[in-house]
């Protein structure tokens, strides 16, 4: 068990999504009394003289601001937001390719908005017109992942325990 991974889940007094912590800060703030375990996980930490239950979802004990998190604009990040899957033909892959939305070569931008995973064959099926011109409907309208995506983007999957305490997007986006 990496002890630095970031494995437990924090919420703030209110219980609102505030990220994720390793094991070892979130065992400390525990034991401090600076947050509540309200989920166990599995596993424990054993010293020599006692085990040490492992959270899942801890709570801090005080109010404190949520972060402003922005997710970088990245291929990785636009693949995980679209769930590796092409946004016109609906095939799931990891070699996919990021398309702009409204060409570059007509003043589309790096924006959320205006990149979405694609299939090569769709890439280059499409080339430099619209989806419209291309007679190619995105399955989805590409947008910006809210302020959760952040927390959970670097994880392959979401703990079950952890979706009661996820917008209902954010659940539905790391089911897949």
């Amino acid at each position: 068990m990496n002890l630095n991974a970031p494995r437990i889940l924090v919420l703030n007094a209110g219980y609102e999504p505030l990220g994720l912590t390793t094991i070892r800060r979130g065992v400390i703030l525990v034991q401090n009394e600076t947050a509540d375990a309200i989920i166990e996980s599995q596993h424990f930490l054993r010293t020599p003289s006692r085990r040490v239950p492992v959270p899942s979802v801890i709570r801090l004990r005080r109010m404190i601001r949520r972060p402003l998190g922005r997710l970088a604009l990245n291929r990785r990040n636009v693949l995980r937001r679209d769930g590796f899957t092409c946004q016109y033909c609906g095939k799931r892959s990891s070699h996919l390719t990021i398309d702009h939305v409204l060409p570059r070569s007509r003043g589309g931008r790096d924006a959320w908005e205006n990149l979405v995973a694609a299939c090569h064959a769709c890439n280059t099926r499409k080339g430099d017109r619209t989806p419209e011109e291309a007679g190619m409907p995105l399955l989805r309208k590409p947008s910006a992942p809210g302020y959760l995506a952040w927390i959970t983007f670097e994880l392959r999957e979401v703990p079950e325990e952890w979706v009661p305490f996820l917008p209902v997007t954010a659940s539905r986006i790391y089911a897949d």
